[in-house]
């Protein structure tokens, strides 16, 4: 929800750092899995219940992957690495939340619930973007990508936001848990709603 309104604001900076990056012979797909690494790093920061070095490390991730689609902006957007960001992203976001439970297991619950929750975000999204590109379905709203980007009220910003708020708030993980993954199916709702109808105006269209 939040990730339109952001982009004007982090875009340039990115982009000149993006600029200097790839003008130092370092790929869009290395700064990913650099990013990715620090990703790890948190997790086993989170099993552990080293709760301000997985912040910093989560912070440190998700920086380095805007970075990534900034390199690739200036060394060209490959369709490998969009794939391998997303599919990063994906596994950072789930991954953050088990090791939570691998260092708390008592929330195992509320932690399965998020993943689940996660699943159905991530499956909405990602089918959606397989059936825009099959018919040629583009936006750039949230800026150049590799892969349509559909909407909700769980974007990237806020699925970072409850990844941090977990390690600042560690004994509030039930309520956080609970509440956003309600959130997150409340956007798969509005995505399967508004993949329904962007395609049916597509139908009709074609039909003329």
């Amino acid at each position: 929800m939040l990730d339109p309104l952001l982009r004007p604001l982090i875009d340039p900076p990115l982009n000149r750092l993006g600029r200097a990056i790839a003008g130092a012979g370092l790929g869009a797909d290395a700064v990913t899995l650099i990013g990715f690494a620090f990703g790890l790093g948190a997790m086993v920061a989170l099993a552990v219940q080293a709760y301000a070095a997985a912040f910093a490390l989560i912070v440190v991730n998700r920086l380095v992957d805007g970075l990534d689609g900034a390199v690739a902006r200036h060394v060209g957007v490959t369709d490998f690495g969009g794939y391998l960001d997303i599919v990063l992203d994906f596994l950072i976001y789930s991954g953050v939340v088990f090791a939570f439970a691998v260092g708390r297991p008592e929330q195992a619950l509320p932690a399965a619930f998020l993943i689940f929750s996660f699943v159905g975000t991530g499956t909405a999204f990602l089918a959606f973007a397989i059936l825009a590109a099959k018919r040629n379905v583009t936006t750039q709203e949230r800026g150049r990508k590799s892969l349509y980007y559909i909407g909700g009220l769980t974007e990237g910003t806020e699925t970072i936001a409850a990844l941090l708020a977990i390690c600042v708030f560690p004994a509030a993980f039930p309520w956080i848990a609970w509440i956003f993954g309600g959130l997150c199916w409340l956007t798969t709702l509005v995505r399967i709603v508004e993949a329904r109808a962007t395609f049916a105006e597509r139908r009709a269209a074609a039909r003329g």
